[in-house]
């Protein structure tokens, strides 16, 4: 039972993801122990083609009333994952020095979001999505006090979820579909009028497991 209170729950994040690192050998990360949405039968169809190496910001802000996590409402005209909930992150480019960098630019071009704010403490697992994004979870504490401009091309909106709601296990809704004869299994994480599903509420779980040291799910 993970304690939810602000200050145990920091001390935790702490204790299980400082001094984590990104996983980012491409061949092994297809393998099917690797968490993700993309189930390990679909696994060897991408074998022969390189995943898009991606980074996310995790961002947990701290406020007074508790911890929050920051999420963001994508735009409906997106080529990838158009209006879902997501975490601010994309590719990592070359010119990117680590995943941290990227998901750290990527937060500044979206959302506005200054890096003088950010604290990274770790990693989780690299993530496989079924679209062959392989997408680094860089782990942050946010200090209060910042403020945003978005990206109104990429984001819709942006909004915080306690996260004591992300780490209560009742909210961990499985569903299953079907994709080219497999079925996939996929989370949803409900909360008010939101709708958080897929690869973001996937590593949202993986939080949980981590911090609750739960196995992960492949």
């Amino acid at each position: 039972m993970i304690d939810l209170t602000s200050g145990s729950l920091r001390s935790l994040i702490e204790e299980r993801l400082r001094g984590t690192q990104p996983q980012l050998d491409q061949d092994a990360l297809k393998l099917p122990g690797i968490p993700g949405d993309l189930p390990a039968r679909l696994r060897p169809r991408i074998r022969a083609r390189p995943l898009l190496p991606a980074a996310v910001l995790v961002p947990i802000v701290e406020r007074d009333d508790g911890l929050q996590v920051l999420l963001t409402q994508r735009t409906a005209h997106l080529r990838d994952h158009a209006g879902q909930v997501s975490f601010p992150g994309g590719r990592i480019e070359p010119e990117d020095a680590s995943p941290a960098d990227a998901a750290l630019r990527e937060a500044f071009e979206e959302i506005g979001l200054n890096p003088a704010f950010v604290e990274i403490v770790g990693y989780l697992d690299t993530y496989l999505t079924i679209t062959g994004f392989s997408v680094v979870p860089v782990v942050a504490f946010v200090r209060p006090g910042f403020t945003l401009a978005l990206d109104d091309f990429e984001v819709a909106s942006v909004f915080e979820v306690p996260l004591a709601v992300i780490l209560d296990p009742a909210n961990h809704v499985l569903r299953r579909k079907e994709v080219d004869g497999v079925e996939v299994g996929y989370y949803e994480i409900p909360h008010a009028d939101r709708y958080i599903w897929g690869a973001t509420a996937g590593m949202l779980v993986a939080l949980y497991q981590k911090l609750a040291d739960r196995p992960a799910s492949t």
